[in-house]
């Protein structure tokens, strides 16, 4: 086990570091509670095209600068926004640890946003938009979550749309960080060997920024779920349907029962119940899964397939079959505790990846202030029970309560 240790500057940004004292390799984050539902209405997408517009040149750098000052040293720079925070990351040989904290500081607090590169970008965005809008697969995810938590920023897709993004101004980009990218709204974590005292050195030599006085922004929690039904008439020479509903949240004590019981029904195992007793049972379907997304305040469940018109209705109904048999038996004692052992290997092999580690316990931190160890969370996959996934499965698998969106073929 790597200790995870936590240090707090006077500016109240949070400094995560792991200790891998074998480790040639140095990972280092910056996470920021800001995402797309910090947004305001009619500014969909604009947590996202902030963190692009954030690599075109800060007070002392030229875009061209910034993209090569990790590269030419054999590193990594990126980026990533989802609906609840906005994370820039770096991977570099330990040498030049200081060379990525001091990059990653300059870009999120010296970014000059020019109006030059903010009109090219926002042709970059629509592009990027226009290309999910061609792959059904993934726009009806956006599209599902638009439906069920409509009227809340939750339901904002993180791409935003085409009309918000054209109307895109350089003030609305800076009013948004300065409502949102406050020191106590951070966590920079590292992961390496370098040493604590060497990284909090480092953190308040280019971290220390003062923090905003603008109060940091309330989030609204989502309560209105209700259920609805939506088919769609589209280009696409597949049926993509997708059911689902509202779930549990990031900290819901029923949490990893949900994780449980989605692995065993259409998880990432190719021995999930859908694939088994659908795909290569009867071959109708290349894609289906099952998944499980939480956020702070809550989460979603959804069930998904594309098939053939003609397959579509016996597809929709061993699918359901499968949903009602989790609800209505309890699965005998030695096939659960396979599926138990499987994911539990899953959580173990995921902590081979020392990058997604660290930015998994960064959001913990940033969101409930503290992070769960691992052996906390084999522990909470240990004591499942059989009857809890049965109860949770009655819980979120009542189609009563069960949104559903259908792409649907043009009739020619």
């Amino acid at each position: 086990m790597h200790p995870t240790q936590i240090h707090t500057l006077p500016n109240g940004l949070r400094v995560l570091y792991e200790h891998h004292p074998t480790s040639q390799v140095t990972h280092v984050a910056l996470m920021m509670k800001s995402g797309t539902r910090d947004e305001e209405e009619g500014k969909e997408g604009l947590a996202h095209f902030i963190e692009h517009s954030l690599f075109k040149g800060t007070t002392k750098r030229k875009s061209f600068h910034i993209l090569n000052r990790l590269e030419v040293v054999g590193g990594d720079l990126n980026a990533y926004t989802t609906k609840e925070e906005t994370c820039l990351h770096a991977s570099i040989m330990d040498k030049h640890l200081e060379r990525a904290i001091e990059l990653i500081a300059d870009i999120a607090f010296n970014s000059i946003f020019p109006e030059k590169e903010i009109e090219k970008e926002k042709d970059v965005i629509v592009d990027e938009i226009l290309s999910y809008q061609d792959t059904p697969y993934e726009q009806i995810f956006d599209d599902f979550e638009t439906q069920i938590f409509k009227g809340h920023p939750l339901g904002h897709p993180i791409l935003g749309t085409e009309n918000a993004i054209r109307k895109f101004k350089r003030k609305h980009l800076i009013d948004f960080i300065k409502r949102t990218y406050h020191p106590q709204n951070m966590v920079l974590s590292v992961s390496g060997n370098a040493g604590i005292e060497e990284i909090v050195r480092l953190a308040e030599q280019y971290f220390l920024v003062k923090g905003s006085k603008v109060p940091p922004t309330n989030r609204t929690t989502f309560k209105q779920y209700k259920k609805v039904e939506v088919a769609q008439d589209r280009s696409v020479n597949q049926v993509h349907f997708l059911s689902g509903t509202t779930a549990y949240s990031l900290n819901h004590p029923s949490r990893y029962t949900m994780v449980l019981l989605n692995n065993l029904l259409g998880g990432p195992g190719m021995n999930s119940r859908l694939n088994l007793n659908v795909r290569e049972k009867y071959g109708f379907t290349y894609t289906i899964e099952s998944g499980y997304h939480t956020y702070s305040d809550t989460g979603v469940f959804y069930l998904y397939f594309a098939t053939d018109q003609k397959h579509f209705e016996k597809t929709k109904q061993l699918a359901e079959k499968e949903l009602t048999k989790l609800m209505d038996q309890p699965i005998t004692s030695k096939v659960f505790n396979q599926y138990k052992e499987q994911l539990l290997g899953q959580i173990l092999m995921a902590q081979e990846n020392r990058l997604s580690v660290m930015l998994s316990k960064s959001k913990s931190l940033l969101i409930f202030g503290k992070i769960i160890t691992l052996d906390e969370i084999l522990d909470k996959v240990r004591v499942i029970t059989s009857n809890d996934i049965k109860l949770v499965a009655e819980e979120i698998f009542d189609p009563k309560k069960r949104s559903q969106l259908i792409y649907q073929p043009k009739l020619q």
